[in-house]
């Protein structure tokens, strides 16, 4: 974080400094884990229903703390006292951000959609860093925690900052945005992810289009030109906006998209007043391809050329954990673990990325529940499976009773020449897949958060035919 006194701090979230030096200066990190605390950084406490995270005050001190933002006082130890520390913490990133914006050396990217925007992000992330220093969101940490704890990450040397931002219904995208205004602004997609929450597929497309309600005209809208619900949001924003896509009128645009090995994708990439460069992409799934040309667009936006465009896309490393991260195992068995989260688009393109990896060899999908859909919980599975069995998935897992539906969904296409089982819960699965794995089988993993990481977590393990 950029230097900031205690005193300052206290003015910019209206709090009341207790038992501290208003001079006392903090320039580094702001933490809400007392365990991650640094020398001069500042200590955020929440009061939680278990735990109150102000009793860990002392010990953040000790640690080298310069002091605590919470909402009591803690003897002994420097404190801004505030109503709320969450909406605290948002007043701090946003001072920061403006900071940072005037004296005109950061750009802050914004992303958001139903699903892929953390791979999304991750690949922007990777394409920027070879511009100048950037910060981007760990994970998924997108909400109006992770949003400032990623934003006070920045300093004086921070170029980039990349933010991906999640909703939960109406406005949400707008506070957000109101931490960290937007110079670009990253939509990609709209589907029925978290349709519990917004009721419909509309509202979804209306909560996503705050993000580029946010831009000022000096913004830019970089779009998803093949989602109809992601091109009509062209007409919300006063952005420059840039069409991206396999659609012919995308302004920066991907043809000739072949299958390379492994699940990997390849294609011609065009950007406006330069030849096409060819990419070959170092992630797995056709899907990757709408994600890379997202980047692609940012990272143009960013002054990358072409060529470096697509050296850099072919040479990542892997992205977040948990998401379409192929692996071998010693046994010859080929595992995709994509565990993070699930959503019905996200099950599609790691199915499709399954077919693609798998080629000849079997292919076993272990699917968890996805969670989070509302009404349209039963019909999401059901198509899930339905796609599993047109794809030729040979062998279906559902794990749990809450994941049943998919088998369902399966078991409605006549022509599946494939088999499926439910398994009680994710210890079962691994039962199943150590009695039953063979070499050069292909395995998915794949559900809503929590619901099959255990499963892919014993797949890595050395252990798992123990």
């Amino acid at each position: 974080m950029i230097a900031l006194t205690l005193g300052e701090i206290a003015a910019i979230v209206d709090g009341e400094l207790v038992g501290g030096a208003a001079d006392a200066v903090v320039d580094g990190p702001v933490e809400y884990d007392s365990r991650k605390v640094g020398e001069r950084g500042l200590f955020v406490a929440f009061a939680g229903a278990k735990v109150d995270a102000h009793d860990f005050g002392p010990k953040a001190i000790a640690d080298g703390a310069t002091g605590v933002l919470g909402s009591r006082a803690v003897e002994g130890v420097p404190t801004i006292v505030v109503a709320d520390p969450r909406r605290a913490l948002g007043l701090l990133a946003r001072a920061v951000v403006d900071r940072l914006h005037a004296a005109g050396g950061l750009t802050v990217v914004a992303i958001t959609g139903s699903s892929g925007k953390t791979s999304t992000k991750d690949l922007i992330a990777r394409l920027l860093a070879r511009r100048g220093p950037t910060v981007a969101t760990i994970g998924s940490e997108n909400n109006e925690l992770g949003t400032p704890y990623t934003a006070l990450k920045a300093d004086a040397a921070t170029r980039f900052l990349v933010l991906e931002m999640g909703a939960r219904g109406i406005g949400h995208l707008r506070y957000l945005c109101e931490i960290a205004p937007p110079d670009i602004s990253v939509v990609t997609n709209v589907g029925v992810a978290h349709m519990g929450e917004f009721g419909s597929v509309e509202g979804i497309a209306q909560a996503k289009g705050e993000l580029v309600e946010a831009l000022g005209s000096g913004g830019f809208a970089v779009l998803n030109a093949d989602d109809e619900r992601v091109r009509a949001m062209a007409a919300r924003t006063a952005a420059r906006v840039v069409a991206v896509g396999e659609a012919a009128d995308a302004e920066i645009r991907a043809t000739d998209v072949e299958a390379l090995d492994r699940g990997r994708f390849g294609f011609a990439l065009h950007v406006p007043g330069a030849d096409a460069v060819a990419v070959r992409l170092d992630v797995a799934g056709r899907h990757s391809v709408g994600n890379a040309l997202l980047a692609a667009a940012v990272a143009s936006l960013a002054g990358l050329e072409p060529t470096a465009i697509a050296n850099g896309l072919g040479d990542l490393e892997g992205l977040s954990d948990r998401r379409m991260d192929v692996f071998d195992r010693a046994d010859d068995v080929t595992v995709i673990d994509d565990s993070y989260n699930a959503n019905p688009a996200s099950m599609a393109a790691a199915l499709r990325a399954l077919v693609a990896v798998a080629g000849e060899r079997r292919k076993i999908a272990v699917l968890g529940f996805m969670a989070e859909l509302g009404g349209y919980e039963r019909a999401g599975h059901e198509e899930v499976g339905r796609l599993a069995a047109e794809l030729g998935v040979d062998r279906l897992v559902a794990v749990s009773e809450q994941a049943a539906p998919i088998l369902t969904g399966a078991a409605a296409v006549a022509s599946w020449g494939g088999d499926s089982v439910l398994v009680t819960d994710q210890e079962a699965a691994v039962a199943l897949l150590r009695s039953e794995l063979l070499p050069r089988d292909v395995v998915l993993v794949k559900g809503s958060r929590y619901r099959t990481w255990a499963v892919a977590d014993a797949l890595r393990s050395e252990d798992f035919r123990k």
